[in-house]
């Protein structure tokens, strides 16, 4: 099995010696404030976290927290596993190959792409193995369930990432039944491939939330793996997903989501987010961020990604508006959501 794989991968990468794993933490890694939200002056809640800036040649540009430490990447995998896809043979049109990477709201084009993926490759929805869900959007959720649509595979928002895991099965004749088993040869590409692309070998091993193997990194290691991606030549299977991703940003989340909003309003960027407070981000030039948020909240990502984007010299202003989303009283703004001063603890 492990053969075959080797057979798939380009010489290059198979012969890529990984840095060792980061140790997994034995206690909570060190957080420090990224996030606040205050209430007429008064802070009123603290998000806490950790995130680090890695240049092209790997050198830290900024960090807070403890990058180091262990953590699960949760859907800003996508992209990697992705990667693998097109490195084993998966070729599809661009809006496809982003809903690949994608954690999708659940609109009609998503369902429609994840089924397209299926047919191309002589597959039925019943080929899916990842857990049912409604959709991930609230708009597309609300009119899923007025038209009394229940979970199903197809609405959840991997399904664009499975469907073209059971593809790749199907262009290497491999057995699709099964393909989330971790020795399955499909994971097997998968997790030599995050290797790869992240410098390090994984901490510590789970199953994600839709079924997939979830591999543990650092922040560091994330951050270099979206930074390569990010500048990579659309020769690379790296490059040809970045591309895709930053051409389709609707395919990646959908309208009303950050995600998409951020790679439409920085041309070049490309992002990525995952269930428990991540944020990942890649700029042409190879520099790559990473961004955990200690409570897993979501609402505290973009204030600190914005914040580091502008640390780094892009623009703010064209960033204001998702950089603080106010907060009510009374349906009147008397507070903010905001960044905190983390670069100053460190």
């Amino acid at each position: 099995m492990i053969h075959q794989l080797k057979e798939v991968m380009p010489t290059p990468h198979a012969t890529h010696t990984a840095m060792p794993a980061p140790t997994p933490a034995a206690t909570t890694p060190r957080h420090v404030p990224l996030a606040e939200q205050t209430r007429d002056g008064l802070v009123e809640s603290i998000h806490y976290g950790s995130l680090i800036a890695v240049g092209p040649d790997g050198e830290t540009l900024l960090e807070a927290g403890e990058p180091d430490a262990a953590f699960y990447p949760r859907s800003s995998l996508k992209p990697l596993q992705a990667v693998a896809m097109v490195r084993a043979g998966l070729k599809l049109p661009g809006n496809l190959l982003a809903l690949t990477a994608a954690s999708h709201s659940g609109a009609a084009m998503h369902l429609d792409g994840a089924a397209r993926i299926l047919e191309m490759h002589g597959l039925d929805k019943s080929a899916l193995e990842n857990s049912t869900d409604l959709p991930y959007g609230t708009a597309e959720r609300e009119e899923w369930l007025r038209a009394g649509g229940k979970p199903t595979q197809l609405a959840q928002n991997c399904s664009g990432k499975h469907a073209s895991m059971a593809a790749t099965c199907v262009i290497n004749g491999w057995p699709v039944q099964g393909y989330l088993h971790p020795g399955h040869p499909l994971q097997v590409l998968v997790k030599d491939t995050i290797t790869e692309l992240t410098g390090e070998d994984a901490a510590a091993i789970s199953t994600d939330g839709c079924g997939t193997p979830l591999f543990a990194h650092s922040l560091r290691g994330m951050a270099r793996a979206y930074g390569r991606m990010a500048a990579a030549d659309s020769a690379e299977a790296e490059g040809q997903v970045a591309h895709a991703m930053r051409t389709f940003p609707e395919m990646v989340a959908g309208e009303g989501r950050d995600v998409t909003a951020i790679m439409r309003t920085v041309p070049g960027l490309l992002a990525k987010d995952g269930f428990e407070g991540l944020q990942l981000i890649g700029l042409r030039n190879g520099t790559g961020v990473a961004i955990k948020i200690s409570d897993g909240g979501d609402r505290a990502r973009m204030p600190v990604t914005v914040r580091v984007l502008e640390e780094l010299g892009l623009d703010g202003g064209q960033l204001a508006a998702l950089a603080s989303p106010p907060v009510l009283g009374g349906g009147h703004p008397v507070g903010v959501l905001r960044a905190a001063n983390f670069l100053a603890s460190n």
